[in-house]
């Protein structure tokens, strides 16, 4: 059954589960044969991404991915290998069992008023995520609350629009919000931990499947945010 649309954007299926450093060095062995490398990625075949995420005093975004709910927003900015020029404002919303993402460009000057509360400039900014966005600052008192930073490894099968990825070096800022700084501190959240996740359309090819079966993984709905503020 074709994946349904949620504001112009199509629903994907993300399959998350945790894995040793062991256990991701085997199944990269693995894929690498099958699957193409993200080109973005930079030599080893990697890139850093940093986010900023959203939340209010009562951990609303944090509460709901724990709890598991069927229907779920989480907000965050995004910039990828420390360029602090191009910012990716992003909308990820679960709706049953899949997963939607929207985003827009903002500026740095942008996200800086944000964080220091000057937001009345969004109510009518012409990108409809950034008004989007407004609205839950007023309404539920979001905020950005904490970033943070990984390396992500990515391989792509066409077939299914299936990306692979593998997410390592989680860290936070335990509760600093000054994403665009490059020197804030960062503190190590699980350093042996990678996070496997598999996002793909209507369907998985079974090449995929079979490859993906790697004995004693643990699945699970695991966010880098979660695991984050497990440290603040």
């Amino acid at each position: 059954m074709k994946a349904l649309c949620l504001n112009g954007v199509q629903g994907r299926r993300e399959l998350k589960h945790e894995m040793t450093k062991m256990e991701c060095y085997l199944l990269r062995n693995k894929l690498k044969h099958y699957m193409e490398i993200d080109p973005h990625a930079k030599e080893k075949g990697t890139y850093s991404i940093r986010s900023v995420y959203f939340d209010n005093f009562d951990n609303k975004v944090m509460i709901q991915k724990k709890e598991g709910l069927f229907e779920r927003d989480k907000f965050r900015v995004r910039l990828y290998d420390g360029n602090t020029d191009l910012l990716n404002l992003e909308k990820k919303s679960k709706r049953n069992n899949l997963t939607y993402k929207q985003k827009c460009s903002i500026t740095a000057e942008e996200y800086e008023k944000i964080r220091f509360d000057d937001i009345s400039w969004m109510e009518n900014d012409s990108r409809l995520l950034v008004q989007d966005l407004y609205r839950q600052m007023k309404m539920l008192q979001l905020k950005p609350i904490t970033v943070v930073d990984y390396e992500r490894e990515v391989f792509i099968y066409k077939y299914g629009n299936v990306r692979v990825t593998f997410d390592s070096s989680i860290r936070t800022s335990l509760r600093n919000n000054d994403v665009l700084n490059m020197n804030i501190p960062m503190v190590d959240t699980e350093p042996e931990v990678v996070l496997l996740e598999v996002k793909y359309d209507e369907f998985l090819p079974t090449i995929i499947k079979q490859l993906l079966q790697v004995s004693d993984l643990r699945a699970g709905a695991y966010s880098k945010y979660q695991i984050s503020r497990m440290y603040g």
